[in-house]
């Protein structure tokens, strides 16, 4: 038997005052990034006071919103057109900068001295610009930042987030754990170990596991590592604290997760990941977007009785055009159905996720007209 998922609401999200933070994630090339762009649009033409942060390394989102350059710095975008009885909305637009938002933290909780201690340090600039699963916390920490800056002063009511383009679209929820683990973990502890009391029956085997780390590493590397551990050990706490921080918020009321998948087999397995992992984690789900759906052909015609009919008409005449019209037709239909059938079967293992299928479009989109047209796309269901 045939399921029809719950049909995802996407005005009544986006009017509804008590969400607060837009989250959409889900496996990298989805279009996660024109997703949240075209919810940030549609939200603030409808009278939010809308900030989106993205985290797209092609920065089509400046392109989109006639942004010559995002930063780290939330940018007013212009050429908004409210809705009618809709005043009083606003969109700015900002890309992460991870290794400036890294710095930003450090320099929020040491000292001054000890702030640029920490930033010059060789192995904090390797970690800040390139460690695995630093971009996934530092939008955490920026979607920490835009939250508590609009509580403070109502700059915003709604911030949209597009999170990293992840190897795994799980790695968004779990990268501040591992980040806060590595930096609290036992080995970086030993660094720091004192020769001293029980520790002082450690020493033997510390240090054939520091000689054997600078054979490896070499011995700059782990002094600048030692040095770095030993500058930045009083804000180790706030780092997980934060983490901690930002892992309630996300479960908190006023949070929604928009999985954005495409109709392949692999982003709807992503997707079905995610949504279980949002189940478990008590995270609250708006529901799951597919966006680039092949729209329906406006004909009953099968591909079985389009396949006859071409062969019909190349026995008569081998280059007949209309014969491979027909056979295009009949390829598209099976595309159709290969890709109604995905999501048939995640709604079958998934009953109760509202979903919002969004037709693909004929070209990019690289302007606000662009955007608009997703964002009426992804409204229009049923």
């Amino acid at each position: 038997m045939k399921l029809t998922p719950p049909t995802l609401d996407v005005d009544a999200l986006l009017d509804d005052r008590g969400t607060g933070i837009i989250v959409c994630c889900g496996s990298g090339g989805v279009g996660k990034t024109t997703t949240s762009a075209a919810l940030a649009l549609r939200a603030a033409e409808r009278g939010r006071k809308v900030v989106v942060l993205t985290i797209d390394p092609a920065r089509r989102l400046a392109q989109a919103m006639g942004i010559e350059q995002l930063d780290n710095t939330p940018r007013p975008v212009s050429g908004l057109r409210p809705r009618r009885g809709r005043k009083g909305g606003s969109l700015d637009a900002m890309m992460l900068d991870m290794k400036r938002t890294f710095d930003e933290v450090v320099e929020s909780q040491a000292s001054p001295e000890k702030a640029r201690q920490i930033l010059d340090n060789p192995f904090y600039v390797a970690l800040s610009s390139s460690f695995a699963g630093t971009q996934e916390y530092m939008a955490m920490e920026k979607l920490g930042q835009l939250h508590r800056q609009a509580q403070a002063d109502g700059s915003y009511d709604l911030i949209v987030v597009d999170t990293p383009p992840s190897r795994s679209a799980l790695d968004f929820l779990d990268a501040p754990e591992r980040l806060s683990s590595f930096l609290d973990g036992r080995f970086i502890r030993l660094l720091l170990a004192p020769a001293k009391g029980p520790a002082r029956l450690m020493t033997a085997g510390l240090s054939v596991v520091t000689n054997a780390l600078t054979k490896v590493l070499g011995a700059q590397v782990l002094r600048d590592m030692q040095t770095f551990v030993a500058a930045f050990d009083t804000l180790f706490g706030g780092f997980r604290q934060r983490a901690e921080q930002t892992f309630a918020l996300l479960q908190a009321d006023g949070t929604a997760f928009v999985v954005v998948a495409a109709p392949e087999p692999d982003a709807l397995r992503e997707a079905a990941y995610f949504v279980d992992r949002l189940t478990d984690d008590a995270m609250p789900l708006a529901g799951l977007v597919v966006n680039r759906v092949t729209p329906d052909p406006r004909t009953t015609l099968s591909a079985e009785e389009a396949i006859a009919a071409a062969d019909r008409l190349t026995a008569a005449d081998s280059a007949s055009l209309s014969a491979g019209l027909l056979r295009l037709h009949a390829d598209r239909v099976r595309i159709i159905e290969r890709e109604r059938h995905l999501r048939e079967r995640f709604a079958a293992s998934h009953p109760a996720v509202a979903t919002a299928a969004v037709p693909a479009l004929a070209g990019d989109v690289h302007d606000l007209d662009g955007l608009r047209t997703i964002g009426e796309r992804l409204a229009r269901q049923g």
